[in-house]
């Protein structure tokens, strides 16, 4: 039974990285129902063509693009096909992430540079490509997922906090530049989703306590998170949400 969609975001072009799986994935298929037209970028081909089958299956419009969001030439490309083929970009969500939590001690160089990478430059160097095209449109949505660890600290996470602490400081930032330009950006703060995130923790007994700690709780699903991100991304014009915190009820630390 196809799907009765929305019309909130109708005519709209929304990016999504991280669109392969997770919050990303469900956020996609919430934007999708409201009548963006969404495209998707992610590493994994496959899975994106999936989802855009299936978003289509339902009545909604889906562009795939694969992309790395840790290589420029990527990041380029995926602006490039987009505004080729709707000739505009509405909405960034900036989801495209890993935590590979890891004592400082034992982290390897290359962890800690992937952590920035993608979590952190990437996200602002997607950004920096999208920006022009919004400010040429006087309007546009940049949506950033940092973390609850952006604002509390966690064990074993110091590379991972300074990553999701800089995506909250850079949105706070980036408001500043473009706000009067009729841009609106906002910070996502996820605490616990079950997500495969968790698999990015290379440490096994440290993955371990991690899931263990998830799974004592009612976590949140991906699609608490994509309602939160449809919810910001719906409001008027006037209305800049800058901030969302959101954790389970029963997560009261971090």
């Amino acid at each position: 039974m196809t799907a009765e969609l929305g019309s909130e975001l109708d005519e709209q072009v929304a990016i999504v990285t991280g669109a392969s799986s997770g919050i990303g994935e469900a956020t996609a298929r919430s934007l999708a129902a409201r009548g963006a037209s969404v495209v998707l970028a992610a590493r994994r081909e496959d899975e994106l063509e999936e989802l855009a089958s299936s978003i289509e299956d339902d009545g909604g419009d889906a562009l795939v693009v694969p992309t790395d969001v840790t290589d420029d030439g990527d990041i380029d490309d995926l602006v490039q096909a987009t505004t080729d083929e709707y000739g505009r970009i509405d909405v960034l969500v900036n989801n495209a992430g890993l935590m590979p939590l890891a004592h400082i001690a034992e982290a390897d160089r290359e962890t800690l540079q992937d952590t920035i990478d993608v979590n952190l430059r990437g996200l602002i160097t997607l950004t920096h490509a999208v920006v022009p095209t919004m400010l040429e449109q006087e309007s546009g949505h940049v949506v950033n997922l940092s973390s609850v660890v952006g604002r509390f600290l966690q064990a074993n996470s110091a590379h991972y906090n300074a990553a999701k602490a800089g995506v909250k400081m850079f949105g706070d930032s980036l408001r500043l530049d473009v706000a009067e330009e009729g841009i609106r950006v906002a910070t996502i703060e996820p605490g616990a989703v079950d997500t495969e995130l968790l698999d990015h923790i290379p440490d096994e007994e440290i993955q371990e306590g991690v899931k263990e700690y998830v799974g004592s709780m009612d976590a949140l699903a991906p699609e608490d998170i994509a309602r939160t991100i449809t919810f910001v991304v719906t409001q008027p014009q006037r209305v800049d949400i800058n901030e969302v915190l959101i954790r389970p009820l029963d997560q009261v630390q971090p």
